[in-house]
């Protein structure tokens, strides 16, 4: 063999043994990861939302802050049935059919002026209570499929969003930069609901409506922390497109200032 050929076996060995060995470590690592992944959603939580919140009425006041003239859905991509339907509303009947609580659903409740306090119920599941309307709202990781009848809170189904993806070796570790915080935020698709209103004052959405929120948690330099929530609802039956809107809570330090307050259909 001469010297040429013996030097491209010679690399072509080297480079597979090379490749083994990392695809090795790779393999190594990522069953390390997989044997150390936490079992449960608070373990495996990569922001901390628990505690006491209250809601910043940044935009939309005249919509969240007092209830909107008969008529007035402005800025809802409403289509022509749930204009009729918006339009046809009467406080005074929902109160009599004990359905004051309609405006009070998930898809409207965070946009309502309040305060929310976020605990653990359970390892996999969070648990919102909401002074406005006194309603909970509760956060199911690892159980898809929607439990019990329709409610205005629906079921929600939760997850992790971590940067970078879940299924990263190097999520946490040391690197040449320095160590990569585990940041990301919370998903919770919801559906399952009974037929409420978007606004108090009745504008509307069917049970056909889901709705996709994402939580994320903003620290300032102060200290100062702020949970940033986006929403989508879609309903094929009344809406003609999603309707998004980004909603602000500020952390408090306690529930001192909680007031909780029944719902009211006007």
């Amino acid at each position: 063999m001469n010297r040429s050929l013996r030097l491209v076996v010679t690399l072509g060995v080297t480079f597979m043994a090379a490749t083994f060995v990392a695809g090795q470590a790779v393999a190594q690592a990522r069953r390390g990861a997989a044997a150390t992944a936490p079992t449960t959603a608070r373990a495996g939580a990569p922001i901390d939302i628990t505690g006491h919140w209250v809601s910043l009425i940044t935009d939309d006041w005249v919509y969240r802050m007092i209830t909107p003239a008969k008529g007035d859905y402005s800025y809802i991509p409403l289509n022509a049935e749930g204009r009729r339907i918006a339009d046809s509303w009467d406080p005074a009947r929902d109160q009599a059919a004990g359905e004051e609580c309609k405006a009070y659903s998930a898809p409207a409740i965070m946009r309502l002026p309040g305060r929310v306090q976020i605990s653990w119920q359970d390892d996999n599941t969070l648990k919102l209570d909401i002074d406005t309307g006194m309603q909970t709202r509760l956060f199911h990781f690892g159980q898809a499929e929607p439990q019990g009848a329709r409610s205005w809170q629906g079921w929600s189904k939760s997850a992790w969003e971590i940067s970078g993806g879940t299924d990263s070796i190097f999520t946490g570790a040391p690197t040449s930069l320095g160590e990569i915080k585990r940041v990301g935020s919370l998903r919770v698709d919801t559906n399952n609901l009974r037929a409420g209103y978007l606004r108090k004052n009745g504008v509307p959405f069917s049970e056909a409506s889901f709705m996709t929120e994402y939580y994320n948690l903003i620290v300032e330099e102060d200290g100062n922390q702020y949970l940033v929530i986006q929403t989508y609802v879609a309903d094929p039956r009344y809406l003609a497109g999603h309707f998004v809107r980004t909603l602000q809570f500020k952390r408090e330090p306690d529930a001192s200032k909680r007031n909780p307050t029944p719902c009211s259909a006007s």
